[in-house]
């Protein structure tokens, strides 16, 4: 039971205090670490003058190597460091355990990023709407109208119901902290350099990859829980259900489709059409149908289930580690 119970602890902790500014986040310096090693990497591919033409094998090798080194080293340093606090003190242990792991969760981050851009808009004041969203997305949002804004700020909450919150604590209770804190090094990775761009082509590739794979298992199990928050929600469970599996394989990844899809179907908008990114425009499939328009109560809408998802989600897993512990034990 002691699994469950720090697990939830660390989901608690998450929605009260959040990642406060005054506390040093691990994920911080998770990034630091990827940017310095992202650079030596780059430097490497300059001096031996390798181009993704005519190199590409040799790039997608350093690229392989790049996430492999972040997260192992990622999960080696936790399970390390959480060890020997625990051969300290096994309070002092749990203590650390649940303050790691609710570092790899953003739950309140992210319904507070949302809230921030719904109340932007509901002021009227579109030029902080817009800034307020480049904080969460890569996309260029200086020419946003209210629809795309809250396209924006719905699909973000969407999209993060798996990474910000199924995800980390899948692998939390799967591994702990030390597993948990490895699967946010690979997300990140791949906010980082995951992109099939020129410079990223070969080098972002298996970060991209093994982002995707971290995420395929926990991307379908939250499926139930966010119908489960469209029905107590009174929102639209059934019709989220159908745009789920018409519209989720039409996303370019294999997992962010699905509770985008969902997301669409149950506040009845559409999703998806054309983001651009540094200029250039990329076009993305539609999901759901513009049964509404898009208007910033769906922003709140979308913070709801995002709660009320993780909720759900965490209901579950907690009698299930705590069964899965009982039957190893006998084993």
């Amino acid at each position: 039971m002691e699994v469950a119970w720090i697990i939830f602890a660390a989901y608690l902790l998450d929605l009260l205090i959040g990642d406060p500014r005054w506390l040093p986040h691990p994920v911080v310096g998770i990034g630091r670490c990827i940017s310095g090693f992202e650079k030596g990497l780059l430097s490497l591919i300059r001096r031996q003058r390798w181009k993704n033409e005519s190199h590409p094998v040799q790039i997608r090798l350093l690229g392989i190597l790049f996430p492999l080194l972040i997260a192992g080293s990622t999960y080696l340093l936790v399970f390390f460091i959480t060890q020997l606090v625990y051969d300290w003190n096994v309070w002092a242990g749990r203590l650390l355990e649940i303050w790691i792991i609710s570092t790899t969760i953003a739950t309140k981050g992210l319904a507070e990023a949302g809230k921030k851009i719904y109340e932007k808009l509901i002021s009227g004041n579109i030029r902080q709407a817009r800034a307020a969203l480049s904080m969460v997305v890569g996309r260029d949002t200086e020419k946003l109208d209210e629809e795309e804004i809250v396209r924006g700020g719905v699909e973000t909450v969407a999209e993060n119901i798996v990474d910000a919150a199924v995800s980390p604590l899948f692998y939390a209770a799967l591994g702990g902290a030390p597993l948990a804190m490895a699967y946010r090094a690979i997300n990140t990775l791949d906010s980082m350099v995951g992109y099939r761009n020129q410079k990223y082509l070969h080098l972002g590739w298996a970060s991209a990859r093994l982002d995707d794979l971290a995420n395929w298992i926990p991307a379908r199990l939250a499926i139930i829980p966010m119908l489960g928050a469209l029905v107590l929600l009174q929102l639209h469970p059934r019709t989220a259900f159908h745009i789920y599996r018409r519209d989720a394989s039409l996303h370019p990844s294999p997992n962010s489709g699905i509770p985008e899809a969902l997301m669409a179907g149950g506040l009845h908008i559409q999703l998806g059409g054309v983001n651009t990114y540094q200029g250039q425009p990329s076009n993305r499939a539609t999901m759901g149908e513009p049964v509404e328009p898009k208007k910033p109560s769906h922003l709140l809408q979308a913070i709801r289930v995002l709660h009320l998802t993780s909720a759900i989600y965490i209901s579950i897993l907690m009698p299930v580690t705590f069964l899965i512990q009982v039957l190893f034990a006998y084993v």
